[in-house]
C-alpha cells in the first residue's frame, strides 16, 4: 500500500511539472499557447521580470484559450509557457498577441536575455507592418526547451488576452486573409458612405446626411478595433490623442444613427418618445464631454450608448407597430445593429468573445445592416416620389377647378370693372364736354366785353387771356370726342391752337408742325399754353411787316421729350422786357409743371427749346 501512494504521488509531482510543456515540430503549424500556460495577476504591479522568474509558486495553470477582464487598468497580467522542441531542427516561430487594444506588453525571451521587446495599441510598431495584431519571434535549438514570459496591461481599452503560436508560413497566409476580409467590409461601408452622401447632395433630406456621418463614424471606430488604423496609419503620439477621445470615437456613430431614426421615422408624431429621445440626444453630449476629463469612470462610459442603442430599437419597433411604413424596412436591420453592438460590448467587458467561434459576424453583421438602411433610404425616395406624384395629381386636378373658378369669377368681374369703366369714361367724357363749354362761355364772355373797349392795349390783354383759355378748353373739345384719354391727338391739338392764334391777328405768316410723338393728357395742356404765349409773342413782336415763318416740332428721343419753336423774325434783346410776363410763364409751365429745362437763343429770330423726361 505505501508502494502505491509513494508512486501515485510520484506521478502527481511528474504531472505539475511537465502538464504545461508545449512540445512542438517542424510539422507544427499553430498552436494555442494560452490553455497550455501558467497564468499570474499582479495587482500591485510590485513584479519585475527578475522577481517573477524566481517565484514559481505564484502562477496559476491556466485551461482557457482565451483570457478576457474587460475594463482593468489597474494590475498586470503575467502568462508563463514553456516550448520544447522535440525535432532536430532549429525552429523560428512567431508569438501573435491576439489582441490589438491592449495598451501595453512586454514579451521576455531568455535567448536575449530577457530583454523586454514593447508593444501594444500605444507602441510604434518596430515589426513588420503586415501584422495588425502584436508579434513576437522566437528561435528554439533542436531539443531545447524555453520558458517564456509575458506581462499585459490595459489602462484604457480592454484586457483580452489571447496566445497562438504559429510557423511563419501559415501565420502570413492567415494574416492576408484577415486583412483582405477587413478591406472588403471597409471597402463595402466606403461605397455605402459615398452612395449615401450622393443621395443627400440630390434630396437635401437631413436622412442621408445623418445616415452617411454614422458610417464614416462606424468605418473610424472599426478601424481602431481591429488595428488597422494603429497598424497603417496612426503613429503611438497619434495613437495617444485618439485613445483618449475614445467616449467620443464610440459616440459619434451611434449619436448619428440616434438623429437619423429621429428624421427617418418622424418621431414628432410619437411626443412621449421624442421627448425621451431629445433627453438622450442632450445627455450623450454631456456624458461625452465627462468621460474627456476624467478617467475614473472609463469602465462605464459605454452604458449610456448601449441604453440609446435599445432605446432606439424600442422606438422603431414602437413606430412598425403604428403601421410607420419606414419602421418596417430598419427594424430587422436595428436588430441585426444592436445585436452586433451588443456582442462587441460584451466582449470589451470580458464576458464574452464572439470572435472565437463567429470571426467576422460583427464585420457581416455592420454590412447587412448598413446595406438594409441604405434599401430603406433609397425606398424613402421611392415613397416621396410616389406622394410627390400623388400630390401633383392632386394640385393639377385642384388647379384646373380652381382655373375655371377663377375664369368664372374673372368673367364676372370683368363685366362689372367693364360696366363701371364705360359709365366712368362717359362720365369723363361728359364732364371734359362740360369743362370745355363753360370755358367756351368765359371766352364769349371775354369777347363781349372786350368790343365794347375802346383800349386797344386792354383789348389786347383780353385777347391774350382768350387764346389761353382756349388752349385748355380745346384741349377737353378732344378729350370728349377721341376713346383713349391717355394720350391726345398732339399734331390735331397744336393746329387747332395755332389756328386760334393765327386768326386773332391780321398776318401772312406761315407755321410748320413736326409732331413725331404723342403726350399725355398732363403734359399737352402745359405745352398747349407753352406754345399759345411762344407763338403769340412771335405774331406780336417777331413780324414787323407781318410777314414769316414759325417752326414747331415735338419729338422724343430715349425716355427725353424736346418741344421747339422757332421763327425767323428779328429777335429780341435779353434786355427788353417788353413780354417779359409772357416768358414768365412759359419758364414757370417747363420748369415748374414739366419737371424740365428751357433754353431760349435770339440769333436770326428766336429759338426756345424745352426738354423733359416722360415718366416725370
Amino acid at each position: 500500500m505505501f508502494v502505491i501512494r509513494t508512486i501515485f504521488l510520484i506521478l502527481i509531482i511528474y504531472c505539475n511539472i511537465y502538464a504545461n510543456i508545449i512540445t512542438i515540430d517542424d510539422q507544427t503549424k499553430s498552436i494555442n499557447l494560452l490553455k497550455n500556460s501558467e497564468v499570474y495577476i499582479d495587482k500591485n504591479r510590485n513584479f519585475k521580470i527578475d522577481n517573477v522568474k524566481i517565484l514559481d509558486d505564484l502562477f496559476k495553470i491556466n485551461k482557457k484559450d482565451t483570457l478576457s477582464f474587460g475594463y482593468s487598468p489597474e494590475f498586470d497580467v503575467w502568462v508563463r509557457f514553456t516550448l520544447q522542441n522535440n525535432s532536430d531542427k532549429t525552429l523560428s516561430r512567431i508569438i501573435e498577441y491576439n489582441n490589438s487594444l491592449s495598451t501595453n506588453i512586454e514579451f521576455f525571451d531568455p535567448s536575449k536575455n530577457y530583454q523586454s521587446q514593447k508593444d501594444g495599441l500605444l507602441v510604434d510598431k518596430i515589426q513588420d507592418n503586415l501584422a495588425i495584431n502584436p508579434i513576437f519571434r522566437i528561435e528554439i535549438n533542436p531539443n531545447e526547451k524555453i520558458t517564456y514570459y509575458l506581462k499585459a496591461s490595459s489602462h484604457i481599452t480592454t484586457l483580452i488576452i489571447n496566445l497562438k503560436l504559429w510557423d511563419e508560413e501559415s501565420f502570413y497566409a492567415k494574416e492576408i486573409k484577415h486583412q483582405i476580409i477587413l478591406s472588403l467590409f471597409f471597402g463595402a461601408m466606403l461605397i455605402l458612405g459615398i452612395y449615401n452622401l450622393f443621395l443627400y447632395f440630390f434630396t437635401r433630406d437631413l436622412s442621408y446626411l445623418y445616415y452617411v456621418i454614422y458610417i464614416f463614424g462606424l468605418i473610424i471606430h472599426h478601424l481602431m478595433y481591429t488595428g488597422i488604423a494603429n497598424a497603417y496609419f496612426l503613429s503611438s503620439n497619434s495613437m495617444i490623442i485618439i485613445v483618449g477621445l475614445a467616449s467620443l470615437v464610440v459616440a459619434i456613430p451611434i449619436y448619428a444613427l440616434g438623429l437619423f431614426t429621429k428624421s427617418f421615422l418622424q418621431t414628432k408624431q410619437y411626443p412621449k418618445f421624442n421627448r425621451i429621445l431629445n433627453i438622450f440626444l442632450i445627455l450623450i453630449p454631456l456624458s461625452i464631454i465627462f468621460f474627456l476629463f476624467t478617467e475614473d469612470f472609463d469602465k462605464y462610459r459605454n452604458i449610456l450608448t448601449m441604453l440609446f442603442l435599445v432605446f432606439l430599437m424600442i422606438i422603431t419597433l414602437y413606430a412598425t407597430i403604428k403601421k410607420n411604413k419606414q419602421a418596417y424596412f430598419i427594424l430587422f436591420g436595428w436588430f441585426i445593429f444592436l445585436s452586433s453592438g451588443m456582442l462587441m460590448y460584451l466582449s470589451s467587458a470580458g464576458v464574452f468573445d464572439i470572435a472565437q467561434y463567429f470571426p467576422y459576424l460583427i464585420e457581416t453583421s455592420f454590412v447587412i445592416e448598413a446595406v438594409i438602411f441604405s434599401i430603406a433610404l433609397a425606398n424613402r425616395i421611392t415613397n416621396l416620389q410616389k406622394d410627390k406624384n400623388e400630390a401633383n395629381q392632386k394640385l393639377i386636378i385642384q388647379q384646373e377647378n380652381e382655373t375655371k373658378r377663377l375664369s368664372n369669377e374673372v368673367f364676372l368681374r370683368t363685366s362689372d370693372l367693364k360696366t363701371a369703366l364705360d359709365e366712368k369714361e362717359l362720365l369723363l367724357k361728359e364732364l371734359n364736354h362740360r369743362v370745355k363749354n363753360n370755358m367756351q362761355t368765359i371766352v364769349s364772355l371775354i369777347r363781349l366785353q372786350s368790343d365794347e373797349i375802346k383800349d386797344d392795349k386792354l383789348k389786347d390783354i383780353l385777347l391774350t387771356i382768350q387764346n389761353r383759355i382756349n388752349a385748355m378748353g380745346h384741349l377737353h373739345e378732344l378729350l370728349y370726342q377721341q376713346e383713349n384719354i391717355a394720350y391726345i391727338d398732339v399734331y390735331e391739338y397744336f393746329d387747332i391752337l395755332i389756328e386760334e392764334v393765327k386768326d386773332s391777328y391780321d398776318t401772312y405768316i406761315d407755321i410748320y408742325l413736326d409732331i413725331k410723338t404723342k403726350l399725355k393728357m398732363e403734359h399737352a395742356i402745359y405745352c398747349g399754353l407753352i406754345i399759345n404765349e411762344l407763338i403769340t409773342n412771335s405774331f406780336k413782336y417777331a413780324f414787323p411787316n407781318k410777314e414769316g415763318n414759325i417752326f414747331v416740332s415735338l419729338k422724343k428721343e430715349r425716355d427725353t421729350i424736346f418741344l421747339v419753336v422757332k421763327d425767323d423774325g428779328i429777335g429780341y434783346e435779353k434786355e427788353n422786357k417788353i413780354f417779359s410776363l409772357g416768358l414768365t410763364l412759359v419758364n414757370t409751365l417747363a420748369i415748374s409743371q414739366l419737371k424740365g429745362k428751357i433754353n431760349i437763343e435770339s440769333k436770326n429770330g428766336v429759338l426756345t427749346t424745352i426738354q423733359w423726361k416722360e415718366d416725370e
